[in-house]
């Protein structure tokens, strides 16, 4: 049997630890591993055991975003519409899928998350990051805008902007600054303090922390939150025809090595 691409073990009473399983490959999203991820956070939301999910990753990184080297769009936990943006749908439409889970979600971020692993830490309801930890969407600089687009929604219009004109790195201070995240600690004390929250969480009743979670979520559906996520989905797909993404597509390690070189940071 094939090791497991996401394991589940007990944290804590009612904590359940959900651990990204590719260290070997930086935990790199494949669609199997996206598959898993919500399987197991799905059944969560039906175990009476289980109050509150912690999602990490295994080895050096929370996760160096999506599996490139993958066919993303093969053997899809569920249908998107094809044609022009069918992959920013589908990816839309799994972090979507945590958004709306009854069971609230906590995203432990140390290492570093790329691009499509700040969408997954993104989409868990509360984000918790070592000071230390290295955040950025890179591909801005050569290929897309992001496939889930919660930039602007979550962090502003100043916030939003700078990150997509540059695509640059934050460490895990600026990230809680900004509102990627709900705050940062030192990265040896990170686990402790997110477990010591986890149980606060857990320690109020699964009826009513649900509703405290969909009342949060439906004033940002209200205030155009969602909406404005979704609306970004035809520009993802756009990117793809635009003459410098050919001409990258064309030579990668070409523009790479020239990103490299010109990169401040």
């Amino acid at each position: 049997m094939s090791e497991k691409l996401v394991t589940v073990e007990q944290a804590a009473p009612q904590v359940r630890y959900v651990t990204l399983n590719r260290p070997d490959k930086r935990n790199a999203i494949s669609t199997p591993l996206r598959a898993e991820l919500f399987a197991a956070l799905q059944e969560h939301d039906h175990d009476s055991d289980v109050h509150v999910s912690i999602v990490r990753g295994a080895g050096v990184c929370f996760s160096s975003g999506y599996d490139l080297r993958s066919p993303l769009m093969e053997d899809t936990p569920y249908h998107s519409a094809p044609g022009d943006g069918a992959w920013s749908r589908q990816a839309s439409d799994g972090w979507f899928l945590i958004w709306d889970l009854a069971k609230p979600v906590i995203a432990q971020v140390h290492g570093y998350a790329m691009a499509g692993a700040t969408e997954l830490a993104s989409a868990c309801d509360l984000v918790y990051v070592a000071d230390d930890a290295q955040i950025s969407y890179p591909v801005v600089r050569v290929a897309s805008p992001p496939d889930w687009q919660y930039h602007e929604p979550l962090l502003g219009l100043r916030h939003a902007m700078e990150a997509m004109l540059t695509g640059d790195v934050i460490d895990g201070v600026e990230a809680a600054r900004v509102g990627w995240a709900n705050r940062a600690y030192p990265a040896a004390e990170l686990e402790a303090a997110v477990l010591e929250i986890a149980q606060r969480v857990a320690a109020i009743p699964t009826d009513l922390a649900q509703l405290h979670k969909r009342m949060v979520h439906r004033q940002f559906d209200v205030a155009g939150g969602r909406a404005a996520m979704r609306a970004g989905q035809e520009f993802q797909a756009l990117a793809a025809h635009q003459a410098s993404v050919q001409a990258f597509k064309a030579d990668p390690l070409g523009t790479v090595k020239r990103e490299i070189s010109s990169d401040p940071t």
